[in-house]
């Protein structure tokens, strides 16, 4: 309904003013055609680091520095690129698409992202320039053990600048180099807390997980020297923080898996023929191929919130980045899964690629909390937003 007092013309222009462009600007769609003609010569780089678990791919990891995607929004000053989050969101969708097994995510969404958020001027300037330049692998480690991360689980403890404890599992801990750590200080109060992995006191144990490509690790602290982040006391608050601006990333991430999928899917379908006719002409592979077309629809238009919200609504990002994440994480899931159920007897197969997504499907789907706690964030966020 037409306001009262508006002409049709000045409320039509009053309407357009609000709308939200959730689509990407012309500039971030050629940086994701540049990805991914970069990428594609890396395409099988997964299926190579099953040969090496654990170890790093070195042409990729070189091609992410050389082409700035490692600072992309990394500010100038500090040796970045000085982009944005959303051109990071561009980038996590493209090394989703290839399974990338290299810690782009730990380092660029986990390490920096957060670094960025609660360290000081100093602090950024010796760290910084070394995660742009691809010198430094980083990662966010807050889980020590089964179960949800909550603050009285939290039992490693900084006394008196040293840090004390274990984390596990930590996702390319294996190699990384530094860390944030979510600590308990003395006064009892969380803090997230910097430490170089290089330095004395800290000991690694390599784990086994079910996607071999990405390396995990448990680290044990035994008076590692640790430089406390952010304000006293809110060490919870920073690390949520946090997770939500990893979760939007991820999401994205998540999307390109769940593409790849249903690329696959559909290929296969064409070309696979039984009975004389493509099996894509039956109707049981025409209603998988729907449900991931619909579920990956959904999960997009959830991860563009995120990515909005990321960049622009600061407000916002606890709820758009719950939603993202849980819609993410179902629609890898169902895609890898049912493209699985495509290629039929022969997915099962080592030789395929259809196992690797979905392991990779499971990783992504408890890397920052399992879907559980990200539906119980979400219902929060609502609960919070009905409450304002």
């Amino acid at each position: 309904m037409k306001p009262d007092g508006i002409c049709m013309p000045q409320w039509r222009n009053a309407v357009r003013s609000t709308l939200v462009n959730f689509d990407f600007s012309d500039d971030q769609l050629l940086l994701r055609e540049s990805a991914r003609r970069a990428l594609a010569a890396h395409a099988g780089a997964a299926r190579l680091a099953l040969d090496a678990p654990g170890g790093l791919n070195g042409g990729l990891w070189e091609l992410a520095a050389q082409m700035g995607w490692l600072g992309a929004a990394i500010p100038e000053r500090f040796g970045g690129v000085g982009l944005g989050r959303l051109e990071l969101c561009v980038l996590a969708e493209e090394f989703g698409r290839i399974l990338a097994p290299i810690p782009f995510s730990s380092t660029v969404y986990g390490f920096a992202e957060t670094l960025m958020a609660c360290a000081e001027e100093s602090v950024l300037a010796q760290y910084l320039p070394q995660v742009a330049a691809g010198k430094l692998i980083g990662t966010l480690a807050a889980s020590e053990g089964a179960g949800a991360v909550r603050p009285a689980s939290i039992t490693t403890t900084l006394r008196a600048g040293r840090l004390y404890g274990r984390k596990m599992p930590v996702i390319d801990g294996d190699q990384a180099q530094a860390a944030i750590v979510l600590a308990r200080q003395d006064q009892g109060d969380l803090r997230l807390v910097l430490v170089d992995l290089r330095e004395a006191g800290v000991t690694r144990r390599v784990l086994e997980t079910l996607d071999p490509t990405r390396g995990h690790a448990e680290l044990i602290f035994d008076g590692a020297p640790g430089i406390a982040l952010g304000q006293p006391g809110s060490g919870w608050e920073e690390y949520l923080q946090a997770s939500d601006r990893m979760a939007a990333l991820l999401a994205f991430e998540q999307l390109g898996g769940a593409q790849a999928c249903l690329d696959m899917a559909v290929a296969f379908a064409k070309s696979r023929y039984a009975f004389g006719r493509p099996i894509g002409s039956f109707q049981a592979i025409k209603h998988k191929l729907a449900d991931m077309y619909v579920a990956i629809e959904v999960a997009r238009s959830n991860a563009y919130y995120g990515a909005w919200a990321l960049e622009h609504s600061k407000a916002d990002l606890a709820l758009a980045a719950a939603a993202a994440r849980v819609a993410a994480s179902e629609a890898f899931s169902l895609a890898a899964k049912e493209n699985l159920q495509t290629h039929g007897g022969m997915g099962f197969t080592w030789a395929a690629d259809c196992h690797l997504f979905l392991r990779r499907a499971k990783l992504l789907a408890v890397q920052i909390g399992a879907p559980g706690v990200w539906r119980e964030r979400l219902v929060q966020a609502l609960e919070q937003r009905n409450q304002s």
